[in-house]
């Protein structure tokens, strides 16, 4: 949980399917036939499978279905891999793959709660992508500020975007009612997912 109330941390599967992709490069780089991450790998590839065939659906119909398939394939997985911790070096790429997940399983948990959640945040990497690209020629923020400063505007841009905001615009009607507002309550309105449209497309240049 977050340290605002009603904030929650959500876990993102892509990270963790990757750090068994490793332990599977690792087996087969050492000439080991199936493991046990080629196990777990199935195990998310189910997941991911349910949530393929969930993509049309309504939020209430998404939740629904997570809570009537994914809830006990997750039980399943998460009793296998504490099964499977004990005799799993903890150093190996396996032991950290598998302890990574049981560390993280209440946040990975989580998007089933909720059928507005994603299981993983690759929306979110692929939209800083070219912050990322572009930060290798910039070199640098100019000091911790000014990278905070920048990651702030990227996710507020981004933002507006996945929530059909013209980012200009939304940035123009931002900084006209940022200096108003003095409350938590007043900066929450001015966040992209609580801004309404037509008042951005109202904005005169």
């Amino acid at each position: 949980m977050g340290n605002r109330s009603g904030i929650f941390h959500v876990g993102c599967w892509a990270h963790v399917r990757r750090k068994f992709i490793d332990a599977v490069k690792g087996r087969v780089k050492n000439g080991k036939k199936r493991g046990h991450a080629d196990t777990a790998l199935e195990y998310i590839q189910k997941l991911y499978a349910i949530e393929k065939s969930a993509q049309e659906l309504s939020e209430p119909d998404r939740y629904a279905l997570r809570q009537e398939k994914v809830g006990p394939l997750l039980k399943e997985f998460r009793k296998w891999l504490e099964e499977l911790a004990p005799t799993t070096p903890p150093q190996g790429l396996l032991g950290k793959a598998v302890r990574y997940a049981l560390d993280l399983w209440e946040r990975l948990e989580r998007y089933t709660e909720d059928g507005r959640l994603r299981p993983d945040n690759n929306l979110a990497e692929n939209a800083i992508r070219p912050f990322v690209v572009g930060r290798k020629n910039w070199l640098f923020s100019g000091s911790p500020r000014g990278a905070e400063a920048s990651a702030a505007i990227y996710s507020l841009i981004e933002t507006a975007k996945a929530n059909g905001l013209e980012p200009y615009r939304y940035l123009r009607y931002l900084f006209e009612r940022l200096p108003a507002a003095k409350t938590e309550a007043d900066y929450k309105a001015l966040l992209p997912q609580h801004v309404n449209q037509n008042a951005i497309n109202n904005i005169k240049f």
